[in-house]
């Protein structure tokens, strides 16, 4: 497994949040082909970077769980 630096990302809400405040994914970009994914009510949790064309289906399960945990 490949090992990303994150320490100078910039992370943004993601458009596949919601606007109340309740499904908060947030993106960073800058990584060619790949998307880092966070959980902004945990920052210093886990980081799944997923490959940038799968991003649609990974954002889809985790609005299944309700969670980023992995």
């Amino acid at each position: 497994m490949r090992k990303y630096d994150l320490s100078m990302a910039q992370w943004r809400k993601s458009s596949y949040s919601n606007g109340e405040g309740g499904n908060c994914i947030e993106v960073a970009d800058g990584l060619p082909g790949v998307v880092p994914v966070r959980d902004s009510r945990a920052p210093q949790g886990p980081v799944p970077v997923v490959p940038a064309a799968g991003r649609t289906s990974f954002v889809a399960g985790v609005k299944g769980t309700g969670s980023l945990t992995v």
